[in-house]
């Protein structure tokens, strides 16, 4: 059973984001936005159920987000990251300098070995590495964070891997996302898609792949979606138009997001197409 509130949510919140009276999945969109978007912050959301949480990505703006909603990013403990555009990682650099020279610890990034080792070496050294040289050494991932090991699933296409976060259980698997002429996820850059307890698909940025909705749906009871939609059809993101594509009852149970600022003038055509909706920033998304 899904409720979903239809009311944003004041940014005063603070740390009462951060953990529920119940056992219940709550998704909160600190942000919903596209890369670019002026009007909404980018698209990171957070995940809570009981006591534990997670941030999935933290963009650019994700720090500024989250101090309106009375959190500091060393409030946060627990990062999964989909993949390395400044919209999903350009907030990590202030997450590891505060966490290390203001609050004295390591946050927990949730993403398979591999890609944490691209994305230190692509995005996340130059800005952190260099502050310190310690017996004849500059900064390591390991010196800034601690990590959970993701356990491939065995068999399993996508490079599927599973683990648990507390009380909340992840499986991410690569996604179709860049370059624009990847003709499968395997020729695609690292990017991947996430399942939340089994029952709840965050597709995180992809091109349009009904493959990888099929993939997703063979090996998990998924009762909600939240996919990336655009309002315009080409690039390295799926759009509305192509969306509308999907089976009637894959739309029934889908949300989109990670949208541009014109996302209230298509809200009537996504309506009139069967899906859920633009997910509200500032709403939280309470799955029973």
């Amino acid at each position: 059973m899904t409720d979903a509130s239809e009311k944003s949510r004041e940014p005063d919140s603070g740390k009462a984001l951060l953990s529920r009276s119940d056992d219940r999945l709550s998704i909160f969109f600190i942000g919903a936005g596209s890369a670019f978007t002026k009007r909404y912050y980018q698209n990171n959301a957070l995940v809570v159920k009981g006591d534990d949480h997670l941030l999935i990505d933290c963009g650019t703006r994700a720090p500024e987000a989250l101090a309106r909603l009375g959190l500091s990013v060393t409030d946060i403990g627990n990062y999964l990251i989909t993949h390395s555009h400044a919209d999903h990682v350009g907030g990590l650099e202030e997450v590891m300098l505060l966490n290390r020279y203001m609050a004295g610890k390591r946050p927990t990034m949730v993403a398979p070995a591999a890609y944490r080792k691209y994305l230190w070496k692509h995005s996340l050294k130059g800005g952190a590495a260099y502050n310190e040289r310690r017996e004849g050494r500059f900064l390591r991932f390991e010196d800034l964070w601690d990590a959970v090991d993701l356990e491939p699933v065995p068999g399993a296409d996508r490079q599927l891997c599973e683990a648990s976060v507390g009380s909340i259980r992840v499986a991410m698997f690569r996604t179709r996302h860049i370059p624009d002429s990847a003709p499968s996820w395997r020729s695609s850059a690292p990017s991947y898609g996430v399942v939340i307890d089994g029952r709840v698909l965050y597709t995180s940025d992809t091109r349009f792949d009904p493959d990888m909705l099929r993939f997703v749906e063979e090996r998990y009871a998924i009762e909600a979606a939240f996919h990336d939609c655009q309002l315009f059809t080409g690039g390295v993101h799926a759009s509305l138009d192509e969306l509308a594509a999907l089976p009637p009852e894959t739309r029934a149970k889908t949300w989109l997001m990670h949208y541009g600022d014109a996302a209230e003038s298509a809200a009537a055509k996504a309506d009139a197409l069967g899906f859920r909706g633009f997910v509200r920033q500032w709403s939280p998304y309470v799955f029973g």
